[in-house]
């Protein structure tokens, strides 16, 4: 975990429960909604729990590789959305003399 202190939602969830040490490891003992949680498919993952195998000192760099990887994302989404915009530029060209605002009503 990044905190040993859970924030609001962890606290409810284990509401009704202790932690409990086992051979090394964390396990819940009671009855609270949390016993029934399964580790997500992504809990191996070099930064899951925002550490980097499981080494909390290592806490910040996860999380500048998690900002620079929504970056990253939000650039690459912007980068299409321009790419298309100028698309439909090139195929709609406006003729030379030709005004884009609509002309006035005679009457």
């Amino acid at each position: 975990m990044a905190s040993s202190q859970p924030d609001g939602l962890d606290a409810t969830t284990q509401r009704g429960c202790t932690v409990v040490e086992v051979d090394g490891a964390e396990q819940l003992q009671g009855e609270c909604i949390a016993r029934n949680t399964d580790d997500h498919r992504l809990a191996g993952s070099p930064l899951a729990d925002y550490t980097i195998d499981g080494n909390d000192r290592l806490t910040g760099v996860a999380g500048v590789l998690g900002v620079a990887a929504a970056f990253a994302a939000l650039f690459a989404v912007v980068r299409i959305i321009r790419a298309g915009r100028s698309e439909h530029r090139r195929a709609d060209p406006v003729p030379d003399g030709a005004s884009t605002s609509p002309e006035p009503e005679s009457r």
